[in-house]
């Protein structure tokens, strides 16, 4: 009895992604960044003793707190989405907006903080991904 097996080829072809598709795999990785900054801060020496007295860095946790919070993360949560449904203009568009919006905020955010290596360096991965959107956005 004899087997016969098919050829394998062996390459893997490359896989054309569509751009929405990686637009959309760019938000995602700066979202994890974007939280993972914020969760590993918890760490830092009396900043969950800072929260539980009502503060967050220099701000009182109050409910205007939490709504410019979900706010601030809802925008880039939403691009996710947008990118990989919108149609092509407005997802070009969105994305250069949204992307270009978010670098002075996420730099704002850097401003007069603890720990300038730490968040120094979250924000520069940030800027990268954020300049990576604006790129593939601007030469779609």
């Amino acid at each position: 009895m004899t087997t016969q097996t098919a050829a394998v080829p062996t390459t893997h072809p490359d896989q054309k992604v569509p751009l929405p598709l990686k637009l959309s795999a760019a938000w995602i990785s700066f979202m994890c960044l974007y939280i993972y900054v914020d969760v590993l801060g918890f760490y830092k020496p009396g900043a969950v003793e800072g929260i539980l007295a009502g503060k967050v860095h220099t701000f009182d946790i109050s409910q205007v707190f939490f709504v410019i919070a979900l706010a601030a993360s809802a925008v880039p949560t939403m691009m996710i989405l947008l990118s990989a449904t919108l149609p092509a203009g407005a997802n070009r568009t969105t994305n250069l907006a949204v992307a270009a919006l978010l670098i002075p905020w996420m730099s704002f955010n850097l401003a007069g903080g603890e720990w300038p290596f730490y968040y120094g360096l979250g924000l520069a991965l940030e800027l990268v991904i954020l300049a990576w959107i604006l790129r593939s956005a601007w030469t779609w």
